[in-house]
């Protein structure tokens, strides 16, 4: 027997009742249907300048690397005496870091990756202050000071070696 086989009456009542019926009042749409995607509300919040929460990741964040940053010591010899040693050791002529990277030399951050370190000369390594858990390294132009168990940069000077 087929579908078609049945009366007309019975057919438009059977496909009515199944068109028409409806959901019972404490059926729930399933789980993440019927809601709105917070995710996506929140996003749009954003684009239209509405912030949610109050941005408390982002200031302990902040607030994490400037304690870094002032938990690194600072290296005890300036630029002109370490001009100065590689004058006299002279060790100059060094290529100076694309602009790009060069930028992200700084204080509290972490050596940028793909850079190429170079070992301080070793008559010059020697008349630089020395600090356990730091070691002196060349990039490009730039005698910096890092941390090397955080690999974040504690004292940089630029062009000591230009």
């Amino acid at each position: 027997m087929h579908l078609f086989d049945l009366p007309g009456k019975c057919l438009v009542l059977v496909l009515g009742a199944l068109l028409i019926s409806p959901l019972p009042a404490s059926a729930a749409p399933p789980e993440g249907k019927g809601k709105g995607n917070p995710h996506k509300e929140q996003k749009q919040d954003k684009a239209a300048g509405k912030s949610h929460g109050s941005g408390k990741k982002h200031d302990r964040d902040r607030d994490r690397d400037r304690d870094t940053a002032e938990a690194l010591i600072s290296a005890a010899i300036g630029f002109d005496a370490a001009r100065r040693i590689a004058l006299d050791n002279n060790y100059t002529g060094y290529g100076s870091l694309p602009p790009g990277i060069r930028k992200n030399l700084a204080r509290g951050k972490p050596i940028p990756p793909g850079i190429a370190k170079r070992a301080v000369p070793g008559p010059m390594l020697s008349r630089l202050p020395r600090y356990p858990g730091y070691e002196w390294a060349v990039y490009g132009s730039d005698l910096v000071l890092v941390a090397t168990a955080t690999a974040l940069i504690a004292d940089v000077f630029f062009d000591v070696f230009d």
